[in-house]
C-alpha cells in the first residue's frame, strides 16, 4: 500500500437473491460491482475503487456480517469520510447496505487476516411450508428433520480435514479446512437452523455439508455416513448441494490488532496435507 493511501474496513450486509454472487462477472449484477461503482462515484477524485472481501459468496447467498477493505487515497478519504455512509445509503440499491466504514488497523486484510467465518443455514420442515415472509431465506424441506441425529453426525466432521468430498475443486486451491463448529438447533418449532464455523470454506462446502446432514436428519442415511463420505475425498453424487437462499454469512472474526499481519502471513501459506486420520479422531499429540 502506498504511503499516501489509507486502508479502510467496510462492514456490509446484502440480500443475495438478486445477485450473481459477490465477485465481478461480465454482464452480471454482483455485489462487488454494485458497491465498487457506488464507492467510485462518491470518491470521484480517487479513481476506480477495488475491494478485497472476507468471503466471496455464491449467487443467491446472503450476508449479514460481510467485511471488505479498500485502499483509498488519503486525501480523498478525509474529504469523503464525514458524509460517506449517508451518500452510500442514497446511491446503493435497497438490497445492499454499508453499515460501517473506518480506517483499518495496521496489518489488516479483510480476507487473509480473518480467523473464522460463521454461516447459518435455515430450514423449514413444516408440511405447509415456510412463513411467506421468510421464504427468501428459508429452505422448505419436505421431510421431518431429526436435529439430534444431525448433531451426532456433525460432531464426527469437526477438526482439520481435506473437505474435497464436499467442495468444488479449483485449480491450485487447497481443500483442507478446519471445521471449528457445526451444530443445529430449533429457534422455532418448525425451523431447524445450522450454525457452521470454520477458518475458511471451499466453494459450495457449506451447502454440501448441509445437504448431507439433512439426509441424516430425514432418516435416509445413518449418522456415520457424512464422515464416511469425507474420508473418500471425492465428490459423492449422493450428497445433495442445497439451494443457496437458505445460506447467510453471519460473521467474520479477526484477531486483536497486533496480530493481524501475522495472521495474514500465516493464512497465505499453503496448508500442509492433513495426516490420515478418521474424522472425529483428535490429531496426534
Amino acid at each position: 500500500m502506498r504511503p499516501e493511501a489509507c486502508r479502510v474496513r467496510i462492514d456490509l450486509s446484502y440480500d443475495g437473491g438478486g445477485f450473481s454472487g459477490w465477485a465481478r462477472q461480465p454482464a452480471q449484477r454482483t455485489v462487488q460491482q454494485v458497491l465498487e461503482d457506488a464507492l467510485t462515484r462518491v470518491l470521484d477524485r480517487a479513481g476506480p475503487v477495488q475491494l478485497t472481501v472476507a468471503g466471496r459468496t455464491d449467487a443467491g447467498v446472503h450476508a449479514r456480517g460481510q467485511v471488505a477493505h479498500a485502499d483509498l487515497p488519503a486525501m480523498a478519504w478525509l474529504e469523503a469520510a464525514p458524509a460517506l455512509l449517508r451518500r452510500l445509503a442514497g446511491l446503493l440499491p435497497p438490497d445492499v447496505r454499508v453499515r460501517r466504514v473506518a480506517p483499518a488497523p495496521d496489518g489488516f486484510d479483510a480476507r487473509f487476516s480473518a480467523v473464522s467465518r460463521r454461516y447459518s443455514y435455515r430450514v423449514c420442515d413444516d408440511v405447509t411450508g415456510p412463513d411467506p415472509l421468510r421464504r427468501h431465506d428459508t429452505l422448505w424441506y419436505r421431510h421431518g428433520v431429526d436435529v439430534g441425529a444431525i448433531n451426532e453426525a456433525a460432531g464426527l466432521l469437526l477438526g482439520e480435514h481435506d473437505f474435497a468430498a464436499f467442495c468444488r475443486r479449483r485449480e491450485g486451491a487447497t481443500t483442507v479446512r478446519e471445521l471449528l463448529s457445526l451444530s443445529w438447533a430449533r429457534p422455532e418449532p418448525t425451523v431447524a437452523e445450522a450454525t457452521v464455523v470454520a477458518d475458511a470454506f471451499c466453494h459450495s462446502m457449506v451447502r454440501a455439508l448441509v445437504g448431507a446432514l439433512l439426509k441424516v436428519g430425514e432418516g435416509a442415511r445413518p449418522p456415520s455416513w457424512p464422515a464416511q463420505v469425507l474420508t473418500g475425498r471425492v465428490r459423492d453424487p449422493a450428497v445433495p448441494v442445497v439451494p443457496p437462499h437458505g445460506l447467510c454469512l453471519e460473521e467474520v472474526r479477526y484477531p486483536p490488532p497486533g496480530q493481524l499481519a501475522q495472521r495474514a502471513l500465516a493464512t497465505r501459506r499453503v496448508r500442509p496435507a492433513v495426516a490420515e486420520r478418521a474424522p472425529g479422531e483428535p490429531p496426534p499429540g
